[in-house]
């Protein structure tokens, strides 16, 4: 048995580490989550009726663009076409349920994959390949699966070089013939670096579909480690993951995760080789809520402080005890380090995990220093074959990083 090679545009995918997923469509003007025309059963006559009030006023391509950069992420994945089955770009003349013949009448998409290579960012564009909308869904699947790829070939022929393609919806007809080669095949024709990723759901996380995949993926749950012995082509693999308990804008939905628990998750991603896609649900006006804005730009905070190597960084069977960890990025070790305490006055410090020695195995190169990245304080180190131990000095007072990252030169 032996490991495939990664083709290049699958490991440029995987240096990519930290992408923006982004739900926005005629859902959002109702701030109850992208699902809701069919979780509450609103008729289709009623529904289609949100398209006379979309206006995107306040959708800004450049500021998603900047916040993304701001926040450290490579690459943002926007929702073309949802399964409520209307398009944020032009169909030219394929439907009349798209975004040119609402009142905002300008090409989100356009405007959209512009913004992202002006800021240095790769687009990636979601389309749904379930449709609440057209009635050959329903009633004559092979007319509306043309459909699906004329509407896709739009997308990979009017706007330049696509990052990717991140399908979703397949799970709805499990027994259908999707004519995935057809589809792929296309892309493959107008878009060959193109990463395609087509969504297994929460319920087959990791699974692999179509040869032509290039990433499985894994809806809400952290990623397990891929097992690619063997496996005919190398796959890359990304989790997808909400703020909240919605993808779409949920007005009332205040269950948002810490923004601790979003950097432990981009940690617990690295560590497997896994990207991280962190969604954000803009209102219904194309504004981005103000906590989720912050929550990104506090991401950013911590990988300009210690996580550079969160995106050349790569498994290398180095493992601490708990959830501590190495990735090797550059010739060099990165070890993450969770749950140190902050040193200080005991009536102003929170007790809780701690300081002191932390023992990694797996490391067989010889260790020539090892420092924090965030300060740069040289750390006392011991080595024994192919254990490591690192005397790990806590957080000085004022500091709590969540996840504390050491770099380690290799003699």
């Amino acid at each position: 048995m032996s490991l495939p090679i990664a083709e290049k545009r699958i490991v440029d995918f995987e240096e990519l580490g930290f992408g923006i997923f982004v739900h926005f469509g005629l859902y959002s003007q109702l701030g109850m989550g992208e699902w809701i025309q069919h979780i509450r059963k609103i008729p289709k006559e009623e529904y289609i009726k949100l398209a006379d009030t979309f206006t995107a006023e306040n959708f800004d391509a450049q500021k998603l663009a900047k916040l993304a950069k701001a926040a450290g992420a490579k690459y943002i994945t926007l929702t073309t076409r949802h399964h409520e089955g209307f398009s944020l770009y032009d169909t030219k003349g394929l439907s009349d349920y798209d975004v040119m013949h609402s009142p905002c009448g300008r090409d989100l998409v356009r405007e959209f994959v512009d913004a992202c290579r002006e800021n240095g960012i790769k687009p990636f564009l979601y389309h749904t390949t379930a449709d609440w909308y057209n009635d050959d869904f329903h009633e004559d699947f092979k007319s509306y699966l043309k459909y699906l790829r004329d509407s896709v070939e739009i997308l990979c022929t009017n706007y330049g070089e696509i990052g990717g393609f991140w399908f979703d919806g397949n799970w709805w007809k499990k027994n259908n013939d999707w004519e995935e080669d057809a589809l792929y095949g296309m892309i493959r024709k107008h878009q060959p670096n193109a990463i395609i990723v087509n969504n297994t759901g929460t319920s087959a996380r990791g699974a692999v579909g179509n040869p032509e995949i290039d990433s499985v993926t894994f809806e809400q749950g952290r990623p397990t480690p891929m097992d690619r012995e063997g496996m005919p082509k190398y796959l890359a693999a990304e989790m997808c993951h909400t703020m909240n308990e919605h993808w779409g804008f949920g007005e009332n939905d205040f269950n948002y995760k810490s923004a601790a628990h979003l950097i432990e998750t981009l940690c617990s991603c690295r560590k497997v080789g896994a990207n991280y896609l962190l969604n954000i649900g803009p209102k219904g006006d194309g504004s981005i809520p103000l906590l989720q804005e912050a929550m990104l730009l506090t991401v950013g905070e911590w990988i300009n402080k210690t996580g550079a190597c969160i995106y050349k960084g790569k498994p290398c069977g180095v493992l601490g005890d708990g959830k501590n960890f190495a990735l090797e990025a550059e010739g060099k070790l990165y070890f993450f380090v969770s749950d140190l305490t902050i040193s200080g006055n005991e009536n102003v410090t929170v007790a809780g995990g701690g300081a002191g020695e932390k023992c990694f195995t797996g490391v067989s190169a010889k260790i020539k220093n090892v420092r924090w990245v965030d300060n740069g304080e040289k750390l006392d180190f011991e080595q024994d074959a192919d254990t490591l131990k690192i005397n790990c000095t806590a957080y000085p007072y004022g500091t709590s990083l969540v996840v504390r990252i050491a770099e380690a030169e290799i003699e």
